[in-house]
């Protein structure tokens, strides 16, 4: 699926008049459809008018109830992932106050109980020192201190019992240089530390450990509802199960081939230890 953020914005409103047409041409009411497809009529309404946007199952009941063809599937089902998909411009982020960000971010962590980051580059704020976050910050426009202060706010979810934290990260994100050597060695540390909580699981991937596919970019899980890759303008949101699923996947493989526990924390006490001299 090719994801250009103009079709994007598009999707939602082709997909609902468009499942609004196939009613119409199939000469059904919604209230026969919704008998026929087992979805209420109210919330065929809202599909159709674009006030919510239709899982998969949603779309493959209502287009099995009006006789769709196969091709016919395969095509709403396209678009049906792409009304499902949402790209949010870092520019547009930057324009609204980039300590928003923040605030979204700390209400995906506390609707999910279950969430694992993958950090190919660079170490995450939930994980990072104060002088990692300031240094993170340095190409970013207006008044940071705002921003800095809720990505410290942020980090007390991991102390809430209720969810689970995976953190899978590469030896490149653990070690890059963001901060002088001797703040690189307190940023280490504090991975260390911060694996000894209940509710976290810290791995890192080293550089020896052998993969058939590259690291390509940030992506969060929250539990199996929702997905967002970063890239350099921005970040994709997924809420297609099938897309949520390939992540996972992704996700499982390199964890296979993590470092975790005593062998992880003797591996950064290593790199910790590199840095100070």
């Amino acid at each position: 699926m090719t994801l250009d953020p103009d079709q994007l914005g598009r999707s939602k409103t082709d997909l609902a008049e468009t499942l609004r047409r196939l009613r119409l041409e199939a000469g059904l009411t919604g209230d026969r459809l919704s008998v026929r497809c087992g979805i209420s009529q109210s919330k065929i309404s809202k599909i159709e008018t674009g006030r919510i946007t239709p899982s998969l199952v949603d779309v493959e009941r209502i287009l099995r109830a009006l006789g769709a063809s196969a091709e016919l599937v395969q095509e709403i089902s396209s678009l049906t992932r792409l009304a499902n998909t949402e790209w949010q411009d870092k520019r547009a982020s930057w324009r609204r106050g980039i300590e928003k960000r923040q605030a979204e971010l700390a209400s995906l962590e506390a609707d999910a109980t279950e969430l694992r980051y993958f950090l190919p580059a660079m170490i995450t704020g939930l994980l990072a020192t104060p002088d990692y976050i300031r240094a993170s910050l340095s190409h970013s426009p207006g008044d940071k201190t705002l921003v800095m202060d809720r990505k410290l706010e942020r980090q007390s979810v991991l102390y809430d019992t209720s969810k689970s934290f995976t953190f899978l990260l590469t030896e490149q994100a653990v070690t890059w240089g963001l901060v002088p050597p001797q703040a690189m060695a307190i940023q280490i540390d504090r991975l260390a530390s911060l694996s000894h909580l209940p509710t976290v699981r810290i791995g890192v991937v080293p550089y020896r450990a052998p993969l058939t596919r590259g690291p390509m970019n940030t992506f969060t899980l929250y539990d199996d509802r929702l997905a967002t890759a970063e890239s350099f303008t921005g970040r994709i949101v997924f809420r297609d199960p099938r897309d949520i699923r390939h992540y996972r996947e992704i996700f499982a493989m390199f964890e296979e081939s993590a470092l975790y526990g005593d062998e992880v924390r003797a591996q950064l006490g290593e790199w910790s230890t590199a840095y100070r001299r």
